[in-house]
Order: C-alpha cells, then sequence, then structure tokens
C-alpha cells in the first residue's frame, strides 16, 4: 500500500535526507521518500502494518527536526 502524508515546517533538506533514511530503516517499509520541495511524504508498506509504521516514522522525523510535523 502506498500512502503520501503532507509535512508541515520542514526547513532542511539535509533533514529531509536523514528522515528517509531513519524511516527506510522502520521494520516492513518496503520503500520510502521525502520530498523537501513538495513537502510529502510517501510509505510504501503491507496495509496492516501501515499504522504502526507511521507512528515510528513521525518519532524518527521528530527527533531529527522536531519543529516538523507529519499531517497524518
Amino acid at each position: 500500500m502506498r500512502k503520501v502524508y503532507k509535512m508541515q515546517d520542514l526547513d532542511c533538506a539535509n533533514c529531509a535526507a536523514k528522515m528517509e533514511n531513519a524511516i527506510r530503516k522502520i521494520e516492513g517499509v518496503e520503500e520510502c521518500s521525502v520530498n523537501f520541495m513538495m513537502q510529502k511524504l510517501t510509505i510504501v508498506c503491507a496495509e496492516e502494518k501501515l499504522d504502526a509504521i507511521v507512528d515510528k516514522a513521525v518519532a524518527a522525523c521528530r527527533k531529527i527536526e522536531p519543529d516538523c510535523r507529519i499531517l497524518v
């Protein structure tokens, strides 16, 4: 399943790359991309694992850039 989320207050392209790498390491994530210019996060994973993966992705992003929010 592919889901796209809007991101808010993502201020740094380097942070976007760090977030993408962190989310890719989450178990169950098949594919991930963070588009800095469009402020979008795309996650591909199994549908039944989506909620848990999104929770972990939000935590990983907060750790890297505390002001950035993923609008779920």
